[in-house]
């Protein structure tokens, strides 16, 4: 089993990817595999509301660029996590514009995938972002992992996500709990069902 991480921070090596490691240290230890795919270093351009990708059904974005890739790498995965640092109290801008873009053409090609979702922060924002990302994944009708708190760890400059004890026993904890739900869909496989997807009706506030 392999599950892919969009780390939207610019920086290499980070506080970001750091906590991913500790999460990829977990998966390891249980057989799964955990591939980072650095966002936040590319030059991505945000959703023209062109409806191209809905329209057409393709599950690809019009836009010529990285995203259709990481589009397929999130189809081919078991699992998924979004990381982004707090910029300004939200999601970092390039994270952003991929998730927009990604999210939308992908449609039902992540239902029913595991998801999780992490931030890291100097100080406040930490909350609001984790949500934001966690949005993305109930669209989706994902299976959302947790931890025993929200996955906001503190740390300005590189490695100081460290001193964070428990932001560290947050991420190792959310670790484990990705193995064990995509240990248990696996088993699952061929004794129960998928929940059937319909058609959702959308709706807009003026008539």
């Amino acid at each position: 089993m392999k599950v892919v991480a969009f780390n939207g921070s610019p920086r290499k090596g980070g506080n970001t990817e750091q906590c991913l490691d500790v999460i990829g240290e977990e998966l390891k230890n249980e057989g799964i595999e955990l591939e980072i795919v650095q966002v936040g270093s590319e030059a991505i351009r945000g959703c023209i509301a062109c409806y191209n990708c809905l329209e057409t059904g393709s599950g690809y974005c019009i836009l010529k660029d990285q995203v259709n890739e990481w589009i397929d790498k999130m189809t081919a995965a078991d699992g998924i996590i979004l990381a982004s640092p707090v910029y300004y109290g939200g999601i970092a801008g390039t994270m952003k514009c991929f998730l927009d873009r990604a999210f939308l053409a992908a449609g039902s090609k992540l239902h029913h995938k595991v998801g999780a979702s992490i931030t890291t922060l100097r100080r406040s924002g930490g909350l609001e972002t984790f949500q934001q990302l966690n949005a993305y994944l109930n669209t989706m009708e994902m299976v959302l992992a947790t931890s025993d708190y929200w996955g906001a760890v503190h740390g300005l400059d590189k490695g100081e996500c460290k001193l964070d004890t428990e932001g560290m026993e947050v991420m190792a904890k959310l670790g484990r709990n990705i193995a064990w739900i995509l240990k248990v869909i696996e088993n699952s496989k061929g004794k129960i069902e998928m929940p059937e997807t319909k058609p959702r009706t959308m709706t807009n506030f003026i008539r």
